[in-house]
């Protein structure tokens, strides 16, 4: 059988579209009103203290806190005075309400994180401790706030007394600068590696970072990633590259060049930062404003860079090695 004639009329197919979709439009955030050291400032719904401070330039000090991680509030550097408020609030979490009068730079302000500072600097070596965000350095928000910790005389304090453990061939961790932010267990944790390997053991002068019933780090849930590097804001975790060559003076950030670059281990496209210094890559970071990593990294993207630097079969000596 076969078809009927129809006068042999051909209907084109639809033209297939080119244009790609475009992403539905973001929802608007309704903007709230606050009012920061005496003027009237509008953020986004849902903002905190810290968001707001910051997006009119005040520069607030933090130390446990960091946009890729969840605020834990430990640190107290970044508290203010929020008016009808009994106590001090973390500016780091505390999220605007509308009509809130908050001051940032208060005596009492000033002396909370005078104590915080002083405190932290009698019990801890904070001699490395490395840029706080968003711009400053502890010794300058030192200066800032005339923090003293000489004042309170020697410490014994067992943070102080406890040796650098070199365990591995990655990193080392020296907890005597440790001042328990818990950024470390956070980034081991849900908000990147998923590991859960490390946790804060014990109480008061007590208190400390540690494994899964305290065996060595080779022994642990550990995958190396280095992501507790990455957060750590005082040098209490530092690759043994690093740890090395400061041991033998050689260590120069001065001399230094950070120069971006794409990890070539996988297809996932993350950013490295690499960090050379005579002609050798002495760390590897991942920039915080990445849309990929968030400055996190696996352990290739971090410590998988020593094939670059190995020196070729009957190569002249003076290969640059790390």
């Amino acid at each position: 059988m076969t078809a009927p004639d129809i006068g042999h009329i051909f209907v084109e197919p639809p033209a297939r579209a080119t244009r790609v979709p475009e992403p539905p439009p973001a929802p608007e955030v309704p903007g709230v009103e606050v009012v920061i050291d005496g003027a009237t400032v509008t953020v986004p719904a849902g903002s905190t203290i810290l968001e707001a401070a910051r997006s009119v330039g005040i520069d607030t000090p933090t130390l446990c806190y960091l946009e890729s991680l969840t605020p834990v509030n430990v640190c107290r550097v970044c508290v203010v005075e929020v008016t009808g408020s009994r106590v001090l609030v973390p500016a780091c979490s505390r999220k605007v309400e509308p009509g809130m009068e908050v001051q940032t730079d208060s005596e009492r302000v000033r002396h909370s994180r005078r104590m915080v500072l002083e405190l932290l600097g009698s019990s801890v070596d904070l001699s490395l401790a490395g840029p706080v965000e968003p711009d400053g350095d502890l010794a300058r928000y030192a200066a800032r706030y005339g923090a003293d910790a000489s004042r309170f005389g020697a410490t014994h304090a067992r943070t102080v007394a406890q040796p650098v453990k070199v365990d591995n061939d990655l990193y080392v961790r020296d907890y005597s600068r440790c001042i328990l932010c818990y950024k470390c267990v956070e980034a081991c944790g849900e908000d990147a590696q998923n590991t859960f390997a490390i946790s804060v053991a014990g109480r008061g002068f007590g208190a400390g970072i540690s494994t899964e019933f305290e065996v060595p780090l080779p022994e642990s849930a550990c995958v190396y990633c280095g992501n507790c590097i990455g957060v750590c804001p005082t040098g209490a975790l530092m690759f043994r590259s690093e740890h090395e060559m400061r041991v033998a003076g050689t260590w120069d950030p001065a001399a230094q060049v950070a120069t971006d670059t794409i990890c070539p281990y996988c297809g996932v496209g993350c950013t490295l930062t690499l960090h050379v210094q005579d002609n050798s890559i002495v760390t590897v970071s991942s920039p915080i404003e990445s849309s990929i990593t968030h400055g996190h990294l696996c352990v290739k993207g971090r410590f998988g860079f020593e094939f670059v630097q190995l020196r070729p079969k009957g190569d002249a000596e003076g290969w640059p090695r790390a």
